[in-house]
């Protein structure tokens, strides 16, 4: 049974948010912003049109995600209520907290993304350390765990680009992950991902390390301008192959572009490289790597104007000991966040995509680092 403590703790949070989010200056914007998308010749310009209409749907997430919140702890209160008169049992209350309490830390977690891209779907990038099949073995592990937490939290997951391993795995794989605020929630899953365990692929059973490291970008829509110079792009074409290639040896659908980069900041140049196999159109796949160099570019940009930068800048890190982010142990059943020090021992619950405990960790680490900046 609950205390009154913690149900003056879920009452307490619950105005908070409601002052945090300025619910009541937001009840006022989305009516002045619902008007504008009945003004005569709205839907002349679609482009603009969608944005403003994104911006009405962005506001009502907030004011609805909020009156759940004040709803069930107001079913809460009143439970309690309930209980002294005998009308409730205590399961009914403690269920009923649950439900208040996680509905409370779900918005105040997402009351931590407030940088410019964190609302976007996002780009995410895995590749094999060295070490061959052991390595590779360990990417395509990471990147199922990657698709359970998006089919967890009902994000539609896209498989854009797979290279196969050797033997086994894969060395490397492009996915987009969309669904409300995709990158805020994983841009913390950036860096290396160090795996210790006692190998299948190894007849002694020794006890070997594997490295993967993980980047990424928020996926931008066309409401965003970016610009790209053609002349830097060059193109290939090639047949798709491997498992789950389309048109194998018949059509070259696979696309490749290259970008040649200069870093207006610094100077420093690089070769972007991009690969889609998506679908069996070479258009469609040419769009969509368009789409994935101007999320680059655009990541890019960010990096020079967002306070994190050295934190994105941890999924470019070179593969090997000293830089990895977490550390998963199989045989001593831990997960370890070196960065936050969580940590937990349902490495089971962890691959198959319970990661929200280390999510909500980075961004509360996060918030407090932001915070610290901001008084000095």
């Amino acid at each position: 049974m609950i205390t009154a403590e913690q149900l003056k703790d879920v009452l307490d949070r619950t105005e908070a948010l409601k002052r945090y989010l300025n619910i009541d200056s937001k009840l006022i914007q989305v009516e002045e912003e619902q008007l504008r998308t009945q003004a005569p010749g709205f839907w002349d310009d679609p482009k603009k049109a969608e944005i403003q209409m994104k911006k009405v749907k962005d506001l009502q997430a907030w004011i609805d995600g909020y009156k759940q919140v004040r709803a069930l702890a107001d079913e809460l209160s009143l439970a309690m209520d309930f209980f002294k008169e005998e009308l409730v049992t205590e399961q009914e209350v403690d269920e009923n907290y649950t439900k208040a309490l996680q509905a409370v830390e779900s918005l105040e977690l997402k009351n931590m993304l407030r940088e410019e891209a964190d609302e976007m779907d996002c780009v995410l990038k895995i590749n094999s350390g060295a070490g061959g099949t052991e390595s590779q073995d360990w990417a395509q592990m990471l990147m199922r765990m990657y698709m359970r937490w998006g089919e967890n939290n009902n994000y539609k997951v896209t498989v854009a680009n797979l290279q196969d391993g050797d033997e086994a795995g894969i060395k490397q794989v492009t996915m987009e992950i969309e669904g409300p605020f995709a990158y805020g929630y994983l841009k913390g899953e950036n860096g290396v991902h160090r795996l210790v365990r006692v190998s299948p692929y190894n007849a002694q059973g020794k006890r070997m390390t594997s490295f993967a490291s993980v980047f990424v970008t928020p996926l931008i829509d066309d409401s965003i301008e970016v610009e790209i110079n053609p002349a830097l792009m060059s193109w290939d074409t090639f047949r798709s192959g491997g498992a789950g290639g389309q048109n194998v040896n018949k059509v070259e659908s696979g696309v490749r572009l290259r970008y040649q980069f200069k870093d207006p900041y610094t100077g420093a140049e690089e070769e972007i490289l991009i690969e889609n196999t998506e679908t069996r159109d070479q258009p469609k796949n040419k769009e969509r790597a368009l789409q994935h160099l101007r999320s680059i570019l655009y990541d890019k940009e960010l990096q020079h104007r967002m306070a994190e930068q050295d934190k994105i800048e941890a999924g470019k890190k070179k593969i090997e000991w000293g830089s990895q982010i977490r550390s998963y142990v199989f045989d001593d059943r831990r997960v370890k966040d070196h960065r936050t020090g969580f940590q937990t021992s349902d490495v089971n619950g962890v691959m198959d995509g319970g990661i929200d405990g280390f999510i909500k960790s980075y961004l509360m680490s996060f918030a407090e680092s932001k915070e610290k900046e901001n008084m000095l």
